[in-house]
């Protein structure tokens, strides 16, 4: 199996019907197309609407633009001083060294940049990201993004990351990737070595969206991570027709958990060009997040989060346990049965 870029390779690995293919043309114009041979591989083997096809199979649908989608939907472009750099929140900013992924998610919310130019920051963009990160001491944390950055090669990982090191001020780094359930063959000690670091804590967070994604070979990819001394954490989309049950999500935080993975964010699905299909309202994530309370162990329970419109940052939107009467500290608690209790709290 071979990497899929093109539609006509789509239908030649059986993944699209011959009627379709002028269609998918129209969609793969706009937003790009890309199919690991591991994802492909999967695809072949699972039903048409299975999990993983809905997540990277091109569909007409994505044409169906609502008036109030976005190209931009988190206000990226507000907070980048420097090409590459979004600095939204005070102690911490993105570093998008690479725009290009191993594969393209078909509900991605920086879908109209990603794969449009796959090319990395240069030699000269990459100073002047550093520059700015080190001229701004309020900086704890760098998140590499993109893109994948885990895409890049491991010579070139090393050197962003050793330029990282040198940061005085910056303590932590974390990568977001997809990298250990996509393309597991990647994931070699070369590239495990390049991101180890002497004077900072390194965190991967994986962006994975239904348990079918852990192959073994995922497994083995995120077996090598942890035991390197990596530790992981998740980022997950809530996506109608692929994990939009208590169960389906339920299933998900718990593969995370058995493969050492800290779930940490479940998102709304942002306000991206052609994604509609995919958004569920935030009540029916409010009782998947309710249903999961109680029932899975605690460290199965991610933070549900939506990313507001207009780049003000990401705001918690779990299922809500607490009213207050506003007299005494008199509070009704809800517990996960969906009882109710009277609390009163003595303050002193």
């Amino acid at each position: 199996m071979t990497h899929i870029r093109t539609v006509t390779q789509l239908t030649d690995a059986g993944l699209i019907q011959a009627e379709d293919v002028e269609k998918i043309k129209k969609v793969v114009q706009q937003f790009s197309l890309s199919l690991t041979p591991q994802i492909a591989e999967m695809l072949i083997n699972e039903p048409e609407d299975g999990a993983i096809a809905k997540q990277f199979i091109p569909t007409t649908e994505e044409l169906n633009i609502q008036p109030k989608e976005l190209a931009d939907p988190i206000g990226d472009e507000t907070y980048t001083p420097v090409k590459g750099v979004i600095h939204r929140y005070p102690d911490r900013c993105l570093l998008m060294p690479v725009t290009a992924c191993p594969v393209y998610c078909r509900f991605c919310f920086r879908r109209e940049k990603v794969g449009t130019q796959e090319k990395a920051l240069s030699k000269q963009e990459l100073t002047e990201a550093y520059h700015y990160i080190a001229n701004k001491p309020e900086i704890w944390e760098v998140i590499l993004s993109g893109g994948d950055p885990l895409i890049l090669k491991p010579k070139n990982i090393a050197a962003i990351m050793n330029a990282l090191n040198e940061i005085q001020h910056v303590e932590v780094v974390r990568i977001h990737t997809r990298i250990p359930v996509v393309d597991s063959v990647r994931v070699t000690d070369e590239l495990i070595q390049s991101l180890k670091l002497s004077k900072k804590a390194v965190y991967i967070t994986l962006h994975a969206n239904h348990a079918s994604e852990f192959t073994e070979a995922a497994k083995t990819a995120c077996a090598r991570i942890v035991e390197a001394g990596i530790p992981m954490l998740s980022q997950t989309v809530l996506l109608k027709g692929i994990n939009d049950s208590a169960e389906a999500m339920g299933e998900l935080m718990r593969t995370f958990v058995k493969n050492r993975i800290k779930p940490y964010y479940l998102h709304q699905t942002d306000l991206a060009t052609g994604t509609g299909h995919f958004r569920t309202t935030i009540e029916a994530g409010q009782a998947i997040i309710k249903a999961l309370r109680g029932r899975y162990s605690g460290v199965c329970q991610p933070t549900y989060v939506l990313d507001l419109p207009g780049g003000f940052g990401k705001v918690p939107i779990g299922y809500s346990y607490i009213a207050c009467d506003g007299v005494n500290h008199r509070y009704t608690i809800e517990d996960y049965q969906g009882n109710t209790h009277l609390y009163e709290a003595e303050i002193s």
